[in-house]
């Protein structure tokens, strides 16, 4: 009898949970992804979609400018909208970092809700579907004794399917949802690795805008703001560039080379085409490799190993802006700065200056030229570090070269 009344006492507690239930709003998870407002998302794709377009002409602009020919208004006509081109890319990308951030804000909050909405959901659920459960086990002679006729006994049997079958959709609508939510989770998880991919590109923009601004001021002060003077500078640097390009031309050209560098108590030996660096375009110049053209940048990052400066590698120099190139081409600049290190060359005589350390010789050679590091000798008799040859450390300078090739004599001197 006990028993008896506990499973009525179960089925009155489904019956009315299930009204209040089915009467009342079921909390259910949303299947999209909660967005800012309409208004305020719609204009910031608008933003986004504007600066693109302008990005776009500016792009466009840049390329018919850089196409008019090398006079010095091309050239600051070209740094202005290159200029405004990365200034563009600021914007865009912080209005990227903006949409994408009010979009995680305004998810984690309804899905911080929705989760505690599907905790409740299961758990009234589950209670429901015990009740029904423990219910529905009662054989039909005790549901058919606690009927008052034939017509209560059917209406509580067919109840009783309805409410298992209710729950077992609601049992179904509830994973589903859980589908979702996990889903729309990976997908925030997401959008926050592309904020933190935007604000890496971010800084990069920001480094790029510094050094466009300050190649800009250095052009204008390398040529004082003179057409003539940007001319006469242009054709030195070109002069000198063609004259690397027909040495390794003549020798078999600028293929890259592996296992190269190597240090010692002296310092160390890089070598121009080494495949840590040969492939970079020095300064971003298209057309000048390292491989190609990186004699002498190579020889000064040598020297500087020998004072001490072993953090200071080829690569470094060849990508350390345009204020260290002469008119911001690939012609390196008589003093630069790199990694915080200043230097310049100042012309020596050979045997004079190799008592205290390493000169960098300029030679005519093989119908171009070329820079070595003279490290000791004298009288004609001295070993180089050769930055084209493989593996060219510590070999005698005469055996490829003639004294009287040697047209500059430089010592690197820190400023």
């Amino acid at each position: 009898m006990k028993k008896f009344s506990i499973i009525i006492a179960l089925i009155l507690f489904v019956s009315s949970g299930f009204i209040a239930y089915a009467q009342t709003a079921t909390p259910t998870p949303a299947a999209t992804t909660p967005t800012p407002t309409t208004s305020t998302s719609s204009n910031t794709s608008s933003t986004i979609e504007q600066l693109n377009q302008k990005i776009s002409d500016l792009e466009q602009k840049v390329t018919d400018l850089k196409s008019q020919g090398d006079t010095l208004t091309s050239q600051i006509g070209v740094m202005d909208n290159q200029i405004q081109l990365t200034e563009y890319r600021i914007n865009a990308t912080q209005a990227q970092i903006m949409s994408l951030t009010m979009d995680i804000d305004s998810a984690a909050k309804r899905m911080g809700s929705l989760e505690s909405s599907l905790t409740n959901v299961s758990k009234i659920l589950l209670s429901h579907i015990v009740a029904t459960y423990q219910a529905g086990s009662a054989n039909d002679m005790q549901v058919l004794l606690s009927s008052n006729d034939i017509s209560n006994f059917v209406t509580k049997e067919n109840y009783l399917k309805l409410v298992q079958k209710h729950d077992q959709e609601l049992l179904y609508d509830t994973q589903q949802a859980r589908n979702d939510y996990a889903h729309q989770k990976a997908i925030l998880e997401d959008q926050k690795k592309q904020v933190l991919a935007l604000n890496t590109q971010l800084q990069q923009y920001t480094k790029d805008l510094d050094s466009q601004k300050q190649a800009k001021q250095d052009l204008l002060t390398q040529t004082q703001g003179d057409e003539q003077t940007y001319e006469s500078l242009l054709a030195q640097a070109r002069a000198e560039l063609a004259g690397f390009s027909r040495f390794t031309t003549s020798q078999g050209g600028s293929s890259l080379l592996s296992g190269q560098t190597s240090c010692d108590g002296w310092g160390c030996y890089y070598n121009q085409r080494d495949t840590q660096w040969g492939a970079l375009a020095i300064n971003g110049q298209s057309g000048y490799s390292m491989a190609g053209y990186g004699c002498l940048i190579t020889s000064i990052a040598m020297v500087l190993s020998h004072m001490g400066h072993k953090d200071i590698l080829p690569g470094d120099i060849a990508m350390s802006g345009g204020n260290n190139f002469a008119v911001d081409t690939a012609m390196l600049a008589k003093s630069i700065s790199v990694k915080g290190v200043s230097l310049s060359r100042v012309g020596v005589s050979l045997d004079d200056a190799l008592s205290s350390g390493p000169v960098i010789v300029g030679i005519y050679a093989y119908g171009g030229t070329h820079f070595v590091v003279i490290k000791s000798g004298s009288n004609g008799n001295y070993v180089m570090d050769d930055p084209y040859i493989p593996n060219g450390h510590d070999i005698s300078f005469t055996d490829h070269y003639t004294l009287g090739s040697i047209f500059e004599e430089d010592k690197i001197v820190l400023n």
